[in-house]
């Protein structure tokens, strides 16, 4: 099997003219961008990384971080991407724990870099962007990112199929992150379901919006590379750029979390805007809600709306190539998955749930796209691998027909009153409300129901708690997942990806309106419950 190195160069020699690489004013053909490519696999040789070391980035999606991300398949070593807004401790842990040979940072993350370094061993470092020249990081050796680029070289593989590719650091929200190391042969089996299904031609268009820390921004930038396509950097997602470049790019396909598209299609410049190009939409990251699907349904009428759902350990677990057709429904396992429910305290792959049953959502360790466990976590591995199967943590029920539905995270469920509570079925329902913006669900303590159904919601206009509980009474929602309290806030806490942070929710981390006029003319800025 081809490493992915070679992967790179079969476009470079089908298509060493077409456009690659777009970041602002820097456009590189397939061709241009494999001579910095491979000037920088020399100067790392250079620098003295050799096969399997680690390489720690914290930069944003722009033209050098994907260039370094190629340059280390070509050299054998371990892209180690972390979040550019990482903290010290964040990005201390990263660099001890994954022994990394060299640090690449940009002017927005070197203050966190400096603190990081403090107290470790020197360590190799490398700048990036017009800043660097004011950089303040400390570090014996400390070179401008554009010197490495200098010497153009035609980049030469130096990987095997079965070699580490990437390492993934998970997000962390409950105790230290784990670090997914992942081959390249998983890395571009994954690649190649994610042009599968989404069904890519040839000479793509995407924009790189998500992040390259993220699986979602790593599978967009490999499979547009099987494809000869096009990967249009954007360092941070801003509505106005990302709508420039549709219009202007020919953005042929977008793969973005929820709460982007929401706010790409709440920007005043979208409904001037021409988004005929894009053919395609996917989503991933987190649930999408019904009222947005058919929203973006009628705006881009794409000839294809995939939800997919996979995770870093495993990219694929279903697909449904038919979002709108069966909102909410998650499909069927991907090209390269078995996926099962498993009852919610199961310990073994064999407790099978039965339809319509909510349990847990397991995927065979077997699939190609699968990783082999955490490094150096030997504790994450006996939770969460099992008899040949991951265990994903998140809950779900196979429904009469075989598709997969995804209801949210083990230690999201709410029990109240004895039942267990989906949060993703109520913020379904409550979406549909016009006068609904976003919304979260959550489990708060209640001394008598051990927990209560509480609705964070952020308002597009006037409504207050009893117009929403109405609107739920009139749903086929059961009576019992009623929101029992209304919050109504400013934003909605999510994590840089976009998925709704509920630990905030429930540990009151969150900005309440401040002085909104409800319907009936009074302001809320506190919780309002409604009649059981």
């Amino acid at each position: 099997m081809l490493d992915l190195g070679k992967t790179f160069l079969q476009s470079a020699e089908r298509s060493p003219h077409a456009l690659a690489v777009i970041d602002g004013d820097v456009r590189w053909t397939y061709g241009q961008w494999a001579l910095r490519i491979g000037a920088l696999q020399r100067t790392l040789f250079e620098l003295g990384l050799r096969h399997g070391d680690h390489v720690v980035s914290v930069l944003q999606n722009r033209h050098e971080a994907a260039t370094l991300h190629w340059a280390c398949q070509f050299a054998g070593l371990v892209m180690t991407p972390l979040n550019w807004r990482a903290k010290p401790d964040e990005v201390q842990y990263a660099l001890q724990d994954s022994a990394a040979k060299l640090l690449v940072y940009e002017d927005v993350s070197s203050a966190a870099v400096q603190q990081a370094l403090t107290g470790l061993e020197p360590l190799l470092a490398m700048r990036v962007g017009q800043e660097a020249q004011d950089s303040v990081v400390e570090s014996p050796t400390v070179m401008d990112f554009s010197d490495a680029l200098r010497n153009l070289a035609e980049p030469v593989p130096q990987a095997q199929a079965e070699d580490w590719s990437l390492m993934l650091y998970t997000s962390g929200t409950t105790g230290l992150p784990k670090g997914v190391p992942r081959r390249h042969r998983v890395e571009r089996m994954a690649a190649l379901a994610h042009v599968a299904q989404n069904q890519y031609g040839r000479s793509e268009c995407t924009l790189g919006v998500m992040p390259l820390y993220h699986t979602m921004g790593v599978r967009s930038l490999l499979a547009l590379a099987l494809v000869d396509g096009c990967f249009i950097c954007m360092p941070k997602f801003d509505a106005a750029q990302a709508l420039h470049w549709i219009e202007t790019g020919g953005v042929s396909h977008l793969y973005l979390v929820p709460t982007l598209y929401h706010d790409l299609l709440a920007h005043p410049r979208f409904s001037q805007t021409d988004v005929t190009s894009v053919r395609r939409l996917g989503f991933a990251g987190a649930p999408m809600h019904d009222a947005l699907l058919l929203r973006l349904q009628e705006a881009f009428k794409p000839e294809l709306f995939v939800n997919h759902y996979g995770r870093s350990e495993i990219y694929t677990f279903s697909i449904n190539a038919d979002a709108v057709g069966k909102p909410g429904s998650a499909g069927r396992a991907g090209v390269n998955t078995r996926l099962r429910v498993v009852k919610l305290e199961a310990e073994s792959p064999s407790d099978v749930a039965m339809p319509m049953e909510e349990g847990q959502i397991i995927a065979d360790l077997d699939s190609e796209e699968a990783f082999e466990g955490y490094h150096n976590r030997p504790d994450a591995n006996a939770k969460s691998l099992r008899g040949g199967w991951y265990f994903t943590g998140d809950t779900g029920y196979m429904d009469a027909e075989g598709d997969l539905f995804v209801t949210g995270r083990v230690d999201d469920m709410i029990i109240s009153g004895g039942e267990n509570i989906s949060p993703v079925d109520i913020e379904s329902v409550l979406s549909l409300h016009p006068a609904v913006d976003e919304v979260a669900v959550a489990g708060l303590q209640d001394e008598r129901w051990g927990q209560r159904v509480v609705a964070f919601v952020k308002r597009k206009c006037a409504v207050d708690n009893n117009q929403l509980d109405a609107h739920c009474r009139e749903s086929d929602l059961v009576n019992f997942k009623r929101p029992r309290e209304y919050v109504f806030v400013e934003e909605i806490p999510k994590s840089p990806v976009g998925k709704v942070l509920r630990r905030k929710l429930v540990a009151g981390d969150y900005s309440a309106e401040s002085g909104a006029a409800s319907s009936e003319g009074q302001p809320e800025t506190t919780p309002t419950q409604v009649p059981p």
